[in-house]
């Protein structure tokens, strides 16, 4: 049970922090920057600008470029070869396809010849196997040909997911970092240079009831911190939690159990605000580009995953993502969830190894 002492004292630390009307604004409009920043990004591809130089002007060549036309993936820009050439070796165009004159009849086609930057593997390899669809269509066509098998399209209706989508929740996860340990960690320097630690190590308080009291005022600031960056990206964004919310606030909270023990970790080692702060970035910014937060895990080494999936930043993001995106329970035993519960235990051991109260109070 919560004493009166210790939530005399979270109430103090809260007014504390209210106080600090730039730190309030900072945490709460940065991921909101990122939010509104990546919201625009991971939509529909534009089809890709193909030239085509027809030297043939063939039948058969316009009914090539017709088909090409028809796909979805292209825009077709027709012209001379050195006009659209010059494009290419700009920028303007993302390939060229050149028509030879012999390009005339189905017994001796000749070459098409594609030019393209090779270095973009996935651009040549999405054209060329359009090319060929187109090829081969024209030739059943000239041939009467039917095609062996046919493919019917059937729409489940399923909801797309958005690179939103997936950021969301690796930059809640990466909010709960900064702020718990912003919360804890740069706190306890901060009191120790104002002298409040030592005032406070004479009184009947306890080492317990100093670290409740942050744990409470920072964990309330953190979830209505959070609550109104999700509350904009819900209805601004179209956003949706696929999962429970009861679920996905329980990991919210336990993940800010997480950062804040790691931050009362790392209060206790640093003498000065000068001195944290290199410790914190030591800390932080390795998880901030390896855990998941703007692109997913498996895309890093497979040498180096096992290491990324037990970062706690890792963790947490993964079952945030689990919840909101696959509708996960944090009840179900999973990896995300297994590290989560985990990182409770480690933090805690820490926090509680490292946070002295005599020491701290030096």
């Amino acid at each position: 049970m919560l004493t009166s002492l210790q939530l005399h004292l979270a109430s103090v630390f809260l007014k504390i922090f209210l106080r600090n009307r730039q730190a309030i604004l900072f945490s709460l409009f940065f991921p909101l920057i990122f939010i509104g920043a990546f919201s625009f990004s991971g939509g529909e591809r534009d089809p890709f600008l193909i030239g085509v130089a027809d030297q043939s002007k063939s039948s058969i060549s316009s009914e090539f470029i017709e088909s090409l036309g028809e796909e979805d993936l292209f825009t077709v820009l027709e012209g001379r070869f050195s006009d659209l050439e010059e494009k290419l070796l700009a920028g303007d165009l993302e390939g060229l396809i050149l028509i030879p004159e012999n390009f005339v009849s189905m017994e001796d086609l000749g070459t098409l010849e594609f030019y393209v930057d090779a270095s973009q593997t996935r651009q040549v390899g999405v054209i060329q196997k359009a090319i060929d669809a187109s090829l081969i269509s024209i030739e059943r066509k000239i041939r009467n040909i039917s095609p062996l098998f046919n493919v019917e399209l059937k729409d489940v209706k399923a909801r797309p997911q958005r690179y939103i989508d997936f950021l969301l929740p690796g930059l809640l996860a990466f909010m709960i970092m900064n702020l718990s340990i912003a919360g804890s960690g740069f706190n306890v320097v901060e009191y120790r240079r104002r002298g409040i630690l030592k005032r406070l190590f004479v009184t009947p308080i306890r080492p317990r009831d100093f670290i409740v009291s942050i744990v409470l005022a920072r964990m309330l600031i953190v979830l209505v911190q959070l609550s109104v960056v999700l509350s904009i990206a819900l209805f601004a964004l179209d956003i949706r939690i696929i999962g429970s919310y009861f679920s996905f606030y329980l990991a919210v909270i336990l993940g800010t159990f997480i950062f804040l023990c790691i931050g009362f970790a790392l209060g206790s080692l640093a003498k000065t605000q000068e001195g944290i702060r290199p410790i914190v970035g030591l800390v932080t910014f390795p998880q901030v580009i390896l855990s998941g937060v703007f692109f997913p895990i498996s895309s890093m080494p497979e040498f180096i995953q096992p290491l990324i999936y037990s970062l706690p930043l890792s963790s947490l993001s993964s079952a945030l993502r689990d919840i909101a995106n696959d509708g996960a329970s944090l009840f179900t035993l999973s990896y995300p969830t297994l590290g989560v519960l985990v990182w409770v235990l480690v933090a805690f051991f820490i926090a509680t190894k490292f946070f002295v109260w005599k020491e701290v109070a030096k």
